[in-house]
């Protein structure tokens, strides 16, 4: 009877601990992330920088953050109204302009060593058939991509690495838009981001003393 009683109060003080333990492995990725400007809501692009061919007029943003996929990916912050970033950019004919968002992140989700540059607004103004890479490298040089053309750097940020696998996500983004100094939670620890022993030990220890207490009711209801 006791070992029967035992099952579903083990599963019960245990659950927390297990579902801590899949929230610290969670794993995401480091990188420039590509957004299209369409009735004043970022929505995430379907092409690459080098593939997309924005028309004048257009609203287009970076953002770099860690995430997980497309779906939780931080979308890029402040003014993105065409008429505001490129108000000092006049039309002309064979050509085109793109405004651009580009936002370097926090600094939780910067490399370590790095901190990243504020984020800012340009005004390309491109031939008519140029791509969003065009107009990317006309504002914000030097750019990197890597071997299979993923856009790594803007503005020669980050120094290093590109779109690489981090242990954990870093956190949502504070009122004022940036992380306080601090320890890189997006690297993870050395544990491999899993529970920390002490959590572990803390919930073996409910555990006994719950056991304990079962046992002592059985055996007074036993006499």
């Amino acid at each position: 009877m006791i070992r029967r009683a035992l099952v579903p109060l083990l599963a019960v003080l245990l659950l927390p601990v297990l579902a801590g333990a899949g929230q610290a492995q969670a794993a995401g990725y480091r990188y420039w992330s590509f957004w299209e400007r369409e009735g004043g809501t970022w929505t995430y692009a379907t092409q690459g920088p080098s593939t997309a061919r924005p028309y004048d007029g257009d609203v287009q943003g970076f953002r770099f953050s860690v995430s997980e996929d497309s779906g939780d990916a931080a979308k890029p912050r402040g003014p993105a109204g065409f008429d505001t970033i490129c108000a000092k950019t006049p039309p002309k004919d064979g050509t085109k302009r793109v405004a651009l968002v580009l936002d370097f992140g926090t600094r939780a989700d910067a490399p370590p060593g790095e901190r990243p540059p504020a984020n800012r607004t340009a005004c390309a103004r491109v031939p008519e058939d140029a791509t969003t890479a065009d107009a990317l490298a006309a504002v914000a040089e030097p750019l990197r991509y890597d071997t299979k053309a993923m856009l790594c750097a803007i503005a020669g940020y980050p120094a290093k690495g590109c779109g690489e696998q981090v242990s954990g996500k870093a956190p949502e983004d504070s009122a004022d838009g940036d992380q306080p100094a601090g320890k890189d939670e997006s690297a993870g620890s050395a544990s491999g981001g899993g529970p920390s022993l002490g959590l572990i030990g803390g919930a073996a220890a409910v555990v006994l003393l719950a056991v304990a207490a079962l046992w002592q009711t059985r055996r007074r209801h036993g006499r």
